[in-house]
């Protein structure tokens, strides 16, 4: 049963990851992102520049600077692993987090807490050895630039988008019984015997499989509803990723 149970879990953190990487990212400007102190830059001098415009919010390269460090941290990967590919993806993120942000002032669900935040951070933080401790943890955020107090409200807007999909969609989806006995048939059970596992009861497992399949079902619908909404919005994304863009300059 055991096997079973890994079987079921290894599929749905599969969807769910697939969700999770789409909504990984929050346009939130770290403490230090964009600050200017006196006598640091000059009247004129460009500070930043625009990669993006979503209905006229403006994107900053610095946003999405720090994007990429949110989501190097938060999966364990270093800043060097970004291809070209990934940065523009990581874009292509901000682009819908910032429409679905826009979607979330008509919304109501529970939003998260800084507890909820804190646990998700925790799973993080396994990823780094030096960070068993607060100081090591420290030196970790420091090395990304990111402050804690920030990542913890990153994070908490992370769930909150995540809520939002679920409440949107979720009660969209309805799976049958035959969907249910298709998967067990033609997918569950040539895994289980992949895997060296004995046949286990459909009854078993029928409750698993429906949260898989509906996970699988709202991850569509997203991808469908954030078509949607890029083809009703004014996205503007001025040259190719990665182009210098328009320059953001000092008075």
């Amino acid at each position: 049963m055991d096997r079973v149970r890994k079987t079921v879990r290894c599929s749905n953190s599969i969807v769910a990851a697939a969700l999770t990487l789409l909504l990984s990212l929050l346009v939130l400007p770290a403490a230090h992102a964009g600050e200017v102190r006196a006598g640091e830059v000059h009247a004129g001098e460009v500070i930043d520049r625009i990669v993006a415009k979503v209905n006229g919010h403006i994107i900053l390269q610095s946003d999405w600077d720090e994007a990429l460090c949110y989501e190097a941290l938060l999966n364990g990967r270093s800043l060097n692993q970004f291809t070209d590919d990934d940065r523009r993806s990581v874009l292509d993120r901000l682009i819908d987090q910032e429409l679905l942000g826009e979607q979330m002032k008509s919304a109501y669900f529970q939003h998260a807490s800084e507890s909820e935040a804190a646990a998700r951070i925790a799973d993080a933080r396994k990823n780094y050895p030096a960070a068993s401790t607060d100081d090591g943890w420290h030196a970790v955020l420091s090395k990304f630039g990111l402050a804690e107090k920030n990542l913890v409200a990153h994070v908490q807007q992370q769930i909150d988008l995540m809520r939002l999909v679920d409440a949107r969609l979720r009660p969209a989806v309805q799976i049958d019984s035959k969907t249910i006995e298709a998967y067990y048939r033609d997918k569950f059970v040539p895994q289980l015997k992949q895997a060296g596992a004995g046949e286990v009861p459909l009854a078993d497992v029928s409750s698993k499989i429906r949260e898989l399949l509906t996970e699988e079902k709202v991850n569509e619908l997203m991808v469908s509803w954030l078509q949607s909404l890029r083809s009703e919005s004014k996205v503007i994304v001025p040259g190719p990723a990665g182009a210098p863009g328009e320059g953001v300059t000092t008075q």
